[in-house]
């Protein structure tokens, strides 16, 4: 049993932090706008820890603010997060129908997602 635990222990010891860099939201001024993702099937993210997360067909997004890499999107009845050595969690940063990374709002970091993902057209505006 202690080998077992010690295997987990090293196997989580050995997972790349999620990678990111300190980035300031600019707060949306007027009401939020509330985004009804219309997604066909789930979008797979893979993400250069190694580990995958799916943005749910149907899910919803709130516009929150933008960063640098572009704006800001928080999920609505729900909490997406992404993984490496810690679990963050995470909303969406879109340009230009991109996903282009993640912004950690309990650490005021934006982490790039590379590859970046095409989202269909439109969807976020």
């Amino acid at each position: 049993m202690a080998g077992t635990a010690a295997v987990l222990v090293a196997l989580v010891a050995c997972a790349p932090m999620v990678p990111s860099a300190p980035a300031q939201l600019q707060q949306s001024v007027g009401p939020a706008k509330t985004i009804e993702v219309q997604l066909p099937a789930a979008v797979p993210v893979h993400l250069s820890t190694g580990y995958a997360r799916t943005l749910p067909a149907q899910s919803r997004w709130r516009l929150s603010g933008r960063v640098p890499q572009g704006d800001v999107y928080q999920p609505v009845g729900a909490v997406f997060s992404i993984e490496g050595r810690q679990v963050h969690e995470a909303y969406l940063v879109v340009q230009k129908d991109v996903l282009v990374g993640f912004y950690l709002p309990a650490e005021s970091r934006f982490s790039p997602l590379e590859p970046t993902i095409n989202l269909p057209k439109g969807v976020f505006p």
